[in-house]
C-alpha cells in the first residue's frame, strides 16, 4: 500500500510505510542520506540543547520522534538516559543499531499522538526537533501538554520548526504550494509561526518561554513550574 493512500493523521501506517530502510528513513524525514551530514546535524542538536536548555549528566532526557537516532547517539552519552520515543517501529530499529554501543537508553512505540507509557514527573528534558512540519496543530499542541505531563517540576522542554514568517521559511512554504493538493503526500512539511508555538507553551503551562529565530527555524522553549 503506497504512502499516498493514508491520511495524515495517520502518522504510524505513514512512518513505516517510508522507514523500511535506513537510507528511505533517512530521506523522508530529510530528503538525504549522507552520513556525514547526519552526524553533523546530530552533533549540532546536541549543541542547541547546550546552548539553550543545558544538558545535565545526571538529566533523563526524552526525543519526540528520534527518527534513525540521529541525535540520540550524541545526547545519550552525555546524560543519565535518553529515551527515544517513535510513531514508526521500523525508525525505532534503526535508532537501536545505531546506538547499538550505547547503554542508557530505551525506546518506546508511541501511538502518534501522545507520550502514553511514559511516567508522569519522570523526565527532565524533552526535545523534539525536525518533527513539528510533520504534524498537525493539535498533536503539536499535545505533545507540548504531554512534555508537561512527563517533565519534574523545573525540567525543560525545546521544540523547533520551519519559521513561516522568516524569508527562508517563507521561500519553503511556497515551494510546497506548488505541490499540487491531490499530489502531496500525507507526510508533507508544514510549517509553523513564532506565535504559535509560543501559544501552545503558554497555554500548556510552561513558563520563561524563550525563543530563537534564525534562517528556515524557530526554536521554542520553557520550563514547568518549580
Amino acid at each position: 500500500m503506497s504512502d499516498a493512500k493514508f491520511a495524515r493523521s495517520q502518522y504510524k501506517e505513514v512512518w513505516n510505510s517510508v522507514s523500511k530502510s535506513e537510507d528511505d528513513a533517512k530521506m523522508a524525514v530529510s530528503g538525504y542520506v549522507d552520513e556525514t551530514l547526519y552526524q553533523s546535524t546530530g552533533e549540532g542538536t546536541r549543541t542547541m540543547l547546550k546552548n539553550h536548555v543545558g544538558l545535565k549528566a545526571d538529566d533523563v532526557v526524552l526525543e519526540i520522534g528520534c527518527g534513525v537516532g540521529r541525535s540520540g547517539v550524541y545526547v545519550a552519552p552525555v546524560c543519565k538516559e535518553w529515551i527515544g520515543v517513535d510513531v514508526s517501529e521500523n525508525m525505532l530499529a534503526h535508532t537501536r543499531k545505531r546506538l547499538g554501543q550505547v547503554t542508557n537508553f530505551r525506546t518506546v512505540a508511541s501511538n502518534g499522538y501522545d507520550l502514553a507509557g511514559i511516567d508522569s514527573a519522570a523526565v527532565d528534558l524533552v526535545y523534539c526537533t525536525v518533527v513539528f512540519m510533520h504534524l498537525d496543530e493539535w498533536e503539536r499542541y499535545n505533545y507540548i501538554k504531554e512534555g508537561f505531563r512527563v517533565l519534574r517540576p523545573g525540567g525543560r522542554m525545546i521544540v523547533d520548526n520551519v519559521d513561516l514568517t522568516s524569508d527562508a521559511g517563507w521561500a519553503f512554504f511556497e515551494n510546497h504550494c506548488k505541490i499540487p493538493p491531490a499530489e502531496r503526500p500525507p507526510n508533507v512539511s508544514k510549517t509553523s509561526t513564532p506565535d504559535e508555538l509560543r501559544t501552545y507553551f503558554k497555554r500548556a503551562g510552561y513558563e520563561n518561554l524563550q525563543q530563537r529565530q534564525w534562517d528556515l527555524w524557530v526554536v521554542t522553549w520553557g520550563y514547568k513550574p518549580k
